[in-house]
């Protein structure tokens, strides 16, 4: 017969059991269904949440239209040291498991999500430069001059080009190639490209880079630049987070103007719309050019740009109305202090000989500043009105000059304007190969001059798929007709589509991810090589 103590004793050990097996199974769903349990014995597991607020977050994107890519976890870094652990405990595990970084969660079609797998929510990086009172983006910025280079800043891949922005000012310097909206991330940007209006003068962002510290697929921290590392530099600039997760990069500066004078023109003929256009980006002088279209669902003023006064935009409609389609050009040259007496005239002598509707020019002077940031101000509205928080289906495309005519008539014209659906600003307008490297992962068409497409829609949750069945009509458009376009932001459903749109890249991107991420553990949302 037992004694007393060894049944207690027996008890006890069967209470203990039953409780760890109990904990076992409310943590089974994450810990052994989709990642290793041995993750809960590492140091950083503590940085880990699983809570519905986190997951929702990683969840969901600016596009709301992805919904179902759910993680496991979201990893909250408070340093670089956090995200190569995280990935290299992925790499040595017997079932690697998927990992996304997340910037801003500016993405349309869940491209920086990772079901059953890590998000790792970079603005958690952003936390360590708030300390002593000083604001982040000082600490996080770091500007520097030599011989060699000049003038860059050394930027954490977590930090907003608007926080670029204002610390470069400091010292009266500013990057020199932007995107539109500066509430993006610059790892986010660097992962694509970055275009704007400056690009036909300056390249893409990545074509003013010095040097990136990233993460591989292995769990490596390395630092990259041309000539150093090159061929994963290369390989992570346009190359959709496939390689690396970027922590730094060093960004071109140059001397930063404070004012803009900023002009608009109205066409009703797309030849002379875009024959313009391609003077303008062949001459020197402009700083930015772009080109947008106006239609009744696609207004003078948007939440891009609050440009024209009230009175304008009563001019416009009644215009709108007689012709059904208008478009319009715009232009910015920057000058500061020492130019205010000149800018106007040297202006007016590169706009001579356009071929705009007369009376229909308008004019602006607005600072740099407040030109760079000017999409902010429409997003505040929007969203103090509700009206942010919505699916945006959009389709971003490089056309070929050789074929942007019959673009228009086909997709402008013939789609766009007869279906009368479109819901937001419709961008158009050149930029040119020069300052592209065919080395980066970027793709873009196979011509000197192309043309850069945004169909930017907002819908709402009944409606958002009538635009995407719309902007797959239009791809098949340009399937049908031989228009050779790229998909900028891309985003295809089968290896068959991924390969077409890289075509002579592919076999070179393929030999990238086999070498710096070989168990293809990053960014699984993009669905190039993961699509389940």
């Amino acid at each position: 017969m037992a004694k007393p103590s060894s049944i207690q004793a027996y008890f006890i050990i069967v209470f203990v059991i039953s409780r760890l097996i109990s904990i076992i199974g409310k943590l089974r769903p994450w810990t052994i269904n989709s990642l290793p349990y041995e993750i809960l014995s590492i140091d950083i597991a503590t940085k880990l949440r699983i809570d519905p607020d986190a997951i929702k977050t990683a969840s969901s994107d600016f596009g709301k239209v992805v919904q179902e890519e759910v993680p496991t976890a979201v990893l909250y870094p408070s340093s670089i040291n956090d995200i190569v652990r995280i990935i290299n405990f992925s790499y040595n595990s017997t079932v690697p498991f998927k990992i996304a970084a997340r910037g801003h969660g500016h993405s349309a079609r869940g491209q920086a999500m990772a079901r059953d797998g890590i998000v790792v929510e970079m603005a958690s990086l952003s936390d360590i430069h708030s300390n002593n009172n000083e604001t982040k983006y000082s600490k996080a910025v770091k500007v520097s001059w030599s011989p060699s280079l000049g003038y860059y800043a050394d930027v954490g891949g977590e930090q907003l080009w608007i926080d670029v922005l204002r610390a470069s000012l400091e010292y009266e310097l500013a990057p020199v190639s932007w995107t539109d909206y500066l509430y993006l991330t610059v790892g986010g940007t660097l992962s694509n490209a970055g275009i704007s209006g400056q690009t036909f003068r300056h390249g893409p962002q990545i074509s003013n880079v010095l040097e990136l510290d990233v993460i591989t697929g292995k769990g490596e921290f390395m630092t990259c630049s041309k000539h150093m590392n090159s061929e994963l530099f290369y390989a992570v600039l346009g190359g959709l987070g496939q390689f690396g997760i970027i922590t730094r990069a060093r960004i071109v500066l140059d001397k930063a103007p404070t004012r803009i004078k900023w002009v608009r023109m109205l066409y009703d003929d797309f030849s002379s719309f875009t024959g313009d256009q391609e003077h303008l980006i062949s001459s020197n002088g402009l700083d930015y050019v772009e080109g947008s279209l106006i239609m009744q669902q696609s207004p003078p003023n948007n939440w891009r740009s609050s440009f024209f006064s009230t009175s304008h935009q009563s001019k416009i409609s009644s215009l709108l109305t007689e012709r059904g389609i208008l478009y319009c050009l715009e232009v910015v040259k920057y000058y500061d202090d020492h130019a205010a007496d000149t800018v106007e005239e040297e202006l007016e002598l590169l706009l001579e000989g356009l071929h705009y509707i007369p009376e229909f020019k308008f004019k602006k002077d607005d600072s740099f500043v407040d030109f760079l940031n000017r999409v902010r101000s429409g997003e505040l509205k929007l969203q103090s009105k509700g009206l942010w928080d919505v699916p945006h289906p959009w389709l971003n495309l490089f056309v070929p000059k050789s074929r942007i005519m019959d673009f228009n008539a086909g997709v402008f014209v013939d789609i766009l304007l007869k279906q009368n659906k479109a819901a937001g600003p419709i961008l158009v307008y050149p930029t040119t190969r020069k300052n592209w490297d065919e080395r980066m992962s970027a793709v873009i068409p196979d011509e000197d001059i192309f043309y850069c497409v945004g169909l930017l829609h907002s819908g709402t949750f009944d409606d958002w798929k009538a635009l995407d069945d719309q902007n797959n009509e239009i791809l098949e458009f340009c399937d049908k007709n031989d228009i050779k376009i790229k998909q900028y932001l891309p985003h295809y459903k089968t290896r068959q589509e991924w390969m077409n749109h890289f075509g002579s890249k592919w076999s070179t991107f393929v030999e990238r991810k086999s070498r710096f991420d070989p168990k293809m553990i990053l960014s699984p949302g993009q669905r190039i090589f993961n699509f389940v």
